[in-house]
């Protein structure tokens, strides 16, 4: 959930809102909903045929917030960009002729070898020359996009073999939030093969994910990166069928690397997009996709519980000094039962006409007083070092790194730049209503097939350890009972030179382990290489896989 102040504190942030503004606004006619697709500058018309309720909760949330509706936009602006002629990839995957492949099931019935609506999608590959970069050399690496034809979208990807045994070891899906930033800020900034220095130099990484995993990075959704489109994508859900369709491709063109193990991995807003993902996939019975589990990392998945953790955390119960004062903390107080009601209208209705007024008020009234002090939101433990790049003078090599000329080239990317993040792409799921969404709904379903993994760094504040942690206790499902009453054990190094040493503390049962790891902030193995390492490879080897408590 990486910040952009313009557009998650919207307005002027306020502490605290008059008790008159409690009342949840009621479910909008049905036309009104789907106007929600329409340009947001038609707003004030939506308004018209909603509840007087509604209206005036509406206009009290943008009097309050003076700039929240008018800096929205319901679109991205389209990316310049040039495609390059198919004669550039050295293979297209055609989503229409996997459709057309039928095979004979158990039952004797003919059945699409792979499930899904694939028909409208492409996949262009290319070999890149790992000596040309310099990026992990002799190490195998595909490009490309992949291409909606009919909504006219692009989603690029970068693949990396493992370092080890890349016939044998799992491949993994990395995914970082915003949502709408860059998957390339995983590879270049936190696990991937290389980072770059301030020189915009490569400095080899020797706790890269790849040591012992086949990683995808994708830039998704549309209008991410290096993708582009020139239409939108602004809910989750709707992300979910593009990563399956890459996904269903991309295996179809390497089926040496479909009879391996597959994760999903990510953090931030991909404590949204995972679950989702991961339903998506399971969904499908003809599958080529091997899914063994998923890990999330410092996500926002359950705003209900979760965002009942910014007051703690930032006034020192989450293990480090408070960032606020004793009456900020008091504010934020009283601030939390007016969020928490607005969230559980979200939860009830998941209407964009609960769910945005819901985001709004939350993230000002609780993150608000905290990014107001200057203070790293991605790590309570010092100031906010760049404010034009996330905090981080690292992203901002990345990204002048990335729009080097010989880069673009390299690795076959169509569009004339690249951005870590999407200011629009974050404003549009979040005015969709997707911000606050339940998604922590779909995780049952997929801890019945599947293990899952919510890890975080225990200084981060924007989604931080405590509220992980609740959110993971709070969770309805049969073995909710004796996960939640399962005691944190130590984490220690197994098999290196720091034998022994604890880097953090976990709880599993069943399918289901949250992880807390000391000395990270949100971006994890950024701030702990090597324990992120440690625990990465242990859980793809299955070591917490059906515990007991």
């Amino acid at each position: 959930m990486r910040v952009l102040p313009t557009t998650l504190l919207i307005g002027a942030a306020a502490a605290a809102v008059p008790q008159s503004a409690q009342q949840v606004l009621n479910a909008p006619k049905q036309d009104a909903v789907e106007s929600l697709s329409k340009p947001l500058h038609h707003l004030q018309e939506q308004l018209k045929s909603l509840s007087d309720e509604a209206r005036a909760l509406w206009d009290e949330v943008s009097s309050i917030f003076p700039d929240a509706m008018d800096r929205v936009s319901m679109y991205s602006l389209p990316k310049k960009h040039t495609r390059r002629p198919d004669s550039h990839w050295d293979h297209i995957v055609r989503g229409s002729d996997v459709q057309s492949v039928w095979v004979t099931g158990k039952n004797g019935q003919k059945q699409r070898e792979i499930g899904g609506k694939l028909d409208s999608y492409d996949l262009r590959v290319k070999k890149v020359d790992p000596s040309s970069l310099g990026v992990d050399p002799g190490v195998k690496q595909y490009t490309g996009y992949l291409d909606d034809n009919e909504n006219d979208k692009h989603l690029f990807y970068w693949f990396f073999e493992s370092r080890n045994d890349p016939e044998n070891d799992p491949v993994v899906l990395w995914l970082n939030g915003g949502p709408g930033c860059s998957s390339l800020t995983g590879l270049f900034l936190e696990l991937g093969p290389s980072s770059v220095d301030e020189k915009l130099n490569l400095v080899y990484n020797p706790y890269s994910w790849n040591n012992n995993a086949s990683v995808i990075f994708l830039d998704q959704p549309v209008n991410v990166g290096y993708s582009y489109s020139g239409s939108s994508v602004s809910d989750t859900v709707a992300a979910g069928k593009d990563v399956y369709a890459l996904l269903s491709l991309f295996f179809k063109q390497f089926p040496e690397y479909a009879k391996q193990d597959f994760h999903i991995a990510g953090e931030s807003y991909a404590g949204h997009y995972i679950p989702v993902f991961a339903s998506e996939i399971l969904s499908h019975k003809n599958r080529n996709i091997n899914l063994k589990s998923v890990l999330i990392g410092n996500g926002l998945t359950d705003g209900l519980t979760q965002y009942g953790y910014y007051r703690p955390m930032a006034c020192g119960e989450g293990g480090y000094p408070s960032v606020l004062d004793e009456s900020t903390c008091r504010s934020m107080d009283n601030a939390l039962p007016r969020c928490q009601s607005m969230i559980e209208a979200c939860y009830n209705t998941e209407s964009a006409w609960t769910c945005v007024p819901a985001s709004i008020y939350c993230n000002n009234a609780l993150l608000g007083p905290y990014q107001r002090t200057g203070q790293n939101v991605y790590d309570v433990r010092g100031k906010c070092e760049d404010n034009s790049n996330l905090c981080y003078k690292g992203l901002g090599y990345v990204s002048d790194y990335l729009n080097k000329p010989e880069v673009l080239e390299a690795v076959g990317a169509e569009v004339d730049g690249y951005d870590s993040c999407n200011f629009d792409i974050n404003r549009n799921f979040l005015f969709h209503g997707d911000w606050m969404k339940p998604y922590h709904r779909v995780v049952p379903d997929v801890l019945e097939q599947i293990p899952v993994l919510v890890y975080a760094g225990d200084a981060d504040f924007i989604c931080n350890w405590l509220g992980n942690k609740a959110w993971t206790e709070a969770l309805e499902w049969p073995g909710q009972a004796k996960f939640s009453s399962a005691a944190l054990k130590d984490i220690e190094i197994v098999d290196n030179k720091h034998k022994g040493k604890k880097i953090g503390q976990y709880k599993s049962y069943g399918n289901f382990t949250f992880m807390r790891i000391y000395g990270g902030g949100h971006m994890v193995p950024m701030d702990q290489p090597e324990s992120s390492l440690e625990f990465f490879n242990r859980w793809l080897g299955g070591e917490w896989f059906g515990s007991s408590a």
